[in-house]
């Protein structure tokens, strides 16, 4: 048998035997790709967490959301500090007065009252008879800001609930990015020992050997790099659920099927503006602030209040009855003051349209934002297809090239083109599963879609 034949031979079973252990490595557990359910965590053996627990444990931990409460709990005090105004004011009083006999004020004020000695108790109740609508329309604009408020906690929450869902799949994929460099790593370091076993029988050359440490090289660079982003990931996770240091989570991949985008986007932007709560509280806003509005115009008209008083004398100078009591109605009627009223109304009228305006813009802004995240999810939709395609075509690439090389047909050069095409198949196949449920998961934010 000729030099030239042994070589083939030797070539032909080096090469049925990278291609056994490829489908080996295809075949087994670890290998599968990142889209497996409960993938076991690189490198981690943490705690299972869902998406779904990861979103509770941000929205009980997380300051914003605390902070969004408690303003929403602030405003509905100021409802009921307006309310008062409507209720009866009761109020008691102790006096006790030394004075000179017959003294009287005479400074100070146009009238002069007498002064007596005396010790007395008494009590005093005012109670608003009408301000004519005025602090009605405090009430309401009180009213219509807490609920501004409370959907001003609402939206805090969906966006926390969005950062949440983005860090979570953002660590889910860089994780399964990692897996693939692992892969990567494997296959070329089991293509250098083979190579390099080949060149120790002189059937190889050290250029070939070159090839394909250089290759392997670049595919541990490529590892490295897939765990720092991973371990980034997993910090930025930590961090918006709260955690002060890094935690070691077993991120369970969601098992949400990938159903194709909506046809039609009108019907995303009028769902977005019916059910998005920063509509809701700017549509109270709004209210609130015609309700004031209303409240300044009211100042010009007159306050009707009641007041009664009554009490008892125990300590007195004769002159003074035992006891003291009185009802009536004092009715103020504004005249000038400056033209601070005006002022005020006007104030109002351009606070009111302010807000009208706020509205009309973020209307806006929410139709543009539903357009572009539905066409970014139609767009990453049909992207889904293509690196299908294109990870098939990688691989069979991969297939006839290693077959090539394997019968000394092709170089190493071709070898080692086909290996980089297929492993950036991967990452980009693994980025575009991922990156349509990250549209998905916005569109759904933009339209206020209930989980």
């Amino acid at each position: 048998m000729s030099y030239r034949i042994q070589l083939l031979v030797v070539a032909f079973v080096c090469g049925w035997a990278m291609t056994l252990a490829r489908c080996a490595e295809a075949q087994s557990p670890e290998s599968f790709p990142a889209t497996t359910d409960n993938p076991k965590p690189v490198g981690q053996t943490g705690r299972t967490l869902t998406r779904e627990q990861a979103e509770a444990i941000a929205l009980k931990n997380n300051p914003q959301i605390t902070i969004g409460k408690l303003r929403a709990l602030e405003a509905q005090q100021y409802v009921r500090e307006t309310r008062s105004a409507l209720l009866p004011t009761a109020f008691l009083s102790l006096t006790g007065v030394d004075a000179d006999p017959g003294s009287r004020i005479a400074a100070g004020g146009i009238t002069n009252p007498t002064i007596y000695s005396r010790a007395a108790a008494g009590a005093t109740v005012s109670q608003l008879i009408t301000d004519f609508g005025r602090t009605t329309n405090l009430l309401s604009s009180s009213e219509f800001q807490a609920k501004a408020e409370d959907k001003n906690a609402a939206a805090t929450a969906a966006d926390i609930t969005l950062a949440v869902d983005q860090a979570f799949y953002n660590s889910l994929e860089t994780r399964d990015l990692v897996k693939v460099a692992e892969q990567t790593v494997h296959a070329r370091q089991t293509l250098v020992d083979q190579i390099q076993a080949l060149t120790n029988a002189k059937l190889k050359s050290d250029l070939d050997l070159s090839f394909s440490k250089v290759d392997l090289a670049r595919a541990r660079l490529l590892l490295l790099e897939s765990q720092e982003n991973y371990q980034t990931a997993l910090a930025a996770l930590s961090a918006i659920l709260g955690y002060p240091d890094e935690q070691d989570f077993d991120l369970v991949q969601p098992d949400e099927p990938m159903t194709p985008p909506a046809s039609a986007v009108h019907t995303l932007i009028s769902q977005a503006l019916q059910q998005r709560p920063e509509v809701s509280a700017l549509q109270y806003q709004v209210e609130s602030a015609q309700k004031n509005a209303s409240a300044e115009h009211d100042l010009k008209l007159p306050t009707v209040t009641a007041l009664g008083v009554v009490g008892i004398v125990p300590v007195r100078d004769p002159i003074i009855p035992n006891w003291y009591g009185g009802v009536g109605v004092n009715v103020n009627i504004p005249v000038f003051n400056g033209f601070m009223f005006n002022a005020r109304a006007k104030t109002a009228d351009l606070q009111t349209e302010a807000v009208r305006q706020n509205l009309a813009n973020l209307r806006n802004n929410i139709a543009r934002d539903v357009r572009i995240s539905w066409q970014d999810t139609n767009r990453a939709y049909q992207r889904l297809s293509v690196t299908q395609q294109l990870r098939e075509q990688a691989n069979l690439a991969l297939d006839l090239a290693q077959q090539r090389y394997s019968l000394g047909l092709g170089s190493i050069v071709e070898f080692s083109q086909a290996e980089l095409g297929k492993t950036e198949a991967d990452i980009a196949d693994t980025d575009a599963a991922y990156q349509y449920r990250l549209t998905q998961i916005i569109l759904a934010y933009t339209i206020a879609a209930p989980k």
